[in-house]
């Protein structure tokens, strides 16, 4: 009898930590399908402005990048940077992006406003052939990528690192 005894309470406990193990990995499989969404992330990029690239400040201002809050609480940008692989970087300065809410990073010049945002330059920053949008928080980490013409589909979307 304490043999049998024993062996039932070997039994209760494999499958007690059996069943504990199947708990935790439902969740983490049942989600793994399902693309992570990060709190900001870069969700649009215009690298190759519309109609002929002649510098003109419509033809500039007609390439940006856009910046989302996914969120409901507002995020403060201050010190973010948005940058392209030949180090070309805008840095968001006393900005706040409400929660929800997109704003667009204008190449050319003109009036920041809560949507709008400009990096005040009269040269083109994004490749039209292939380049990377990076945005690092205030303390230089890692936050979102956007890639074109990397690949040959076109469009990579690496997400977060």
């Amino acid at each position: 009898m304490f043999q049998s005894t024993t062996a039932r309470r070997l039994t209760a406990a494999v499958l007690s930590a059996g069943a504990v193990t199947a708990v935790l990995a439902a969740p983490a499989s049942a989600t793994d399908h399902r693309r992570h969404r990060p709190d900001v992330d870069i969700s649009r990029v215009q690298y190759d402005s519309p109609g002929r690239d002649d510098h003109s400040r419509r033809s500039l201002n007609s390439e940006w990048v856009e910046v989302t809050n996914n969120t409901r609480r507002a995020v403060n940008l201050d010190g973010w940077t948005l940058t392209a692989e030949d180090g070309r970087t805008y840095t968001f300065h006393h900005y706040r992006l409400d929660g929800r809410s997109t704003v667009r990073v204008h190449t050319g010049t003109g009036r920041d406003s809560r949507h709008d945002l400009y990096q005040d330059r009269r040269t083109y920053v994004w490749d039209n052939r292939s380049d990377t949008a990076t945005l690092r928080n205030h303390r230089d980490r890692f936050v979102d990528d956007y890639a074109w013409g990397h690949h040959r589909s076109g469009h990579h979307r690496s997400g977060r690192r």
